[in-house]
């Protein structure tokens, strides 16, 4: 018999222990929300882009709508605690784009995105990104029904990142470190991140990418166009 998958609001790294508090009941209440809006997006791949604030998450998100547009129909949830500049960038470059205004929260929850559900159109839909609000704390402990967790770690931040947030890579499938043409000016170790990072988790991919020069940006999107062909296949043998 397999093992039952383990909620992403649930993971822990190895040595830790969660403590009892309040914060449980919601994040079981998230998970129940969740669950729903993977049965209601089940012929969509659901991607949910992580990272700290100016990694170039929008960038990233831009930059992929030009080159997947005429291979993919993609739309973008996007997360911010105050206005609607990002979705304004995103349908800039023609990607069916809604803002979520979360009021100050530092993160998205699933009962947001279900909401949001009702506002968007995503019919023949193929990719459906949430980027998440830009912190690598709340929004590890949130599961929004996504097949996919994605962090972007700028090279500007540091190499540190993983084995401070070790939850945000722990639940992550892939890390794309960001901002890779500014690797000649800053103290930022691509194989000490890669290290730590596969520490936390050992089945992590990573990926690096420069928005602004091009770099990696063919092998991304070669990513997505794999991961959206390999659910399509899940569906139709079920």
């Amino acid at each position: 018999m397999s093992t039952p998958s383990i909620p992403k609001s649930n993971r822990m790294p190895v040595g830790s222990v969660q403590c009892d508090n309040t914060t449980l009941n919601l994040l079981k209440a998230n998970d129940f929300v969740a669950k729903a809006i993977r049965e209601k997006l089940s012929d969509v791949l659901v991607i949910n882009v992580c990272s700290s604030p100016g990694s170039g998450k929008t960038t990233l998100m831009q930059e992929t709508g030009k080159r997947l547009s005429d291979k993919l129909n993609l739309a973008v949830l996007v997360g911010d605690p105050e206005t609607d500049r990002d979705a304004v960038r995103m349908k800039e470059v023609g990607i069916n784009a809604l803002q979520i205004v979360t009021g100050g929260m530092c993160h998205i929850e699933a009962q947001m995105i279900l909401q949001a559900l009702d506002h968007i159109d995503l019919a023949g839909v193929d990719l459906l990104f949430i980027e998440n609000v830009g912190n690598l704390v709340c929004p590890a402990a949130f599961d929004l029904g996504e097949d996919i967790r994605v962090t972007v770690l700028a090279a500007t931040e540091g190499d540190d990142k993983p084995k401070k947030y070790p939850r945000m890579f722990l639940t992550s499938e892939l890390m794309v470190i960001s901002k890779a043409d500014l690797l000649p000016y800053v103290p930022f170790s691509v194989e000490a991140v890669t290290q730590d990072a596969r520490e936390v988790n050992p089945t992590i991919e990573v990926m690096t990418i420069s928005s602004l020069k091009g770099e990696g940006l063919d092998e991304w999107c070669n990513w997505l166009l794999e991961k959206v062909a390999e659910k399509k296949a899940r569906l139709a043998t079920t």
